[in-house]
């Protein structure tokens, strides 16, 4: 479990490093899991690793990581509720958005693949 948390939070120092060193605007941790993706499918990593145990282990406890998220809207309530219309405007439109992409790109890789899987049909 070290070893695979060893492993994470290095590719998350390399991603933040290749940032900064590159200076773009992406975050580093993205970078960092871009990476590791990538070093993942090259060496064709079992799935009985430690990064992927580390990885579960988090994923078991992933509620656990939006309580800062919920004790900073907590702490700054007064602030989110003088500007409540444009948080929900731009939550809204950012889902609009997101959701008009993802249509649109399924959409775009049936025409491009050929014709979906109809796997809710008869199995015949």
């Amino acid at each position: 479990m070290i070893r695979g948390l060893t492993w994470l939070l290095g590719f998350q120092v390399l991603g933040e490093l290749v940032v900064r060193v590159l200076d773009v605007a992406v975050p580093g941790p993205v970078v960092g899991m871009l990476l590791l993706f990538v070093v993942l499918r090259l060496s064709r990593y079992g799935d009985d690793g430690p990064i992927v145990r580390a990885g579960t282990a988090l994923l078991d406890h992933l509620q656990l990581f939006f309580v800062p998220a919920g004790v900073g809207i907590v702490v700054y309530l007064g602030l989110v509720g003088e500007h409540a219309l444009p948080i929900a405007a731009a939550a809204l439109g950012s889902w609009l958005l997101g959701l008009a992409v993802v249509g649109g790109t399924a959409t775009g890789l049936e025409r491009l693949l050929g014709k979906p899987r109809d796997d809710l049909g008869d199995p015949a």
